[in-house]
């Protein structure tokens, strides 16, 4: 198991979470009533399960791939630690992860 912290976008609510190791981080969050839309479904093609990875814990995550970079730049509010939730596989490594919600989301893949 990988215990996993999400932080509301006004920063007030954590909601803790222990989840199976080899789980996608998206499908972690959207079962625990986390407001990430994953509008494309994890295939990279929208940046609207974006999400703000801990510092702490950000060098711990695999490199972005390129196409995750483009994606992230098209993102509301990233950050330096900004990654997309479909593209993070918890493994033990991650046990104790940190992300935040952004505030905002915009869905690319309409545009």
């Amino acid at each position: 198991m990988v215990r996993v912290t999400f932080i509301s976008a006004d920063g007030e609510q954590r909601q803790e979470i222990d989840a199976v190791t080899g789980s996608v981080l998206l499908d972690v969050a959207q079962a625990a009533g986390q407001p990430l839309e994953g509008t494309c479904e994890g295939q990279m093609a929208c940046s609207t399960c974006h999400v703000i990875v801990d510092r702490e814990h950000f060098d711990r995550l695999t490199v972005a791939s390129e196409a995750e970079e483009d994606m992230l730049d098209l993102a509301a509010a990233a950050t330096r630690t900004s990654r997309l939730s479909c593209q993070i596989v918890l493994d033990d490594t991650l046990d104790g992860l940190i992300v935040s919600i952004p505030g905002q989301s915009h869905n690319m893949q309409g545009m």
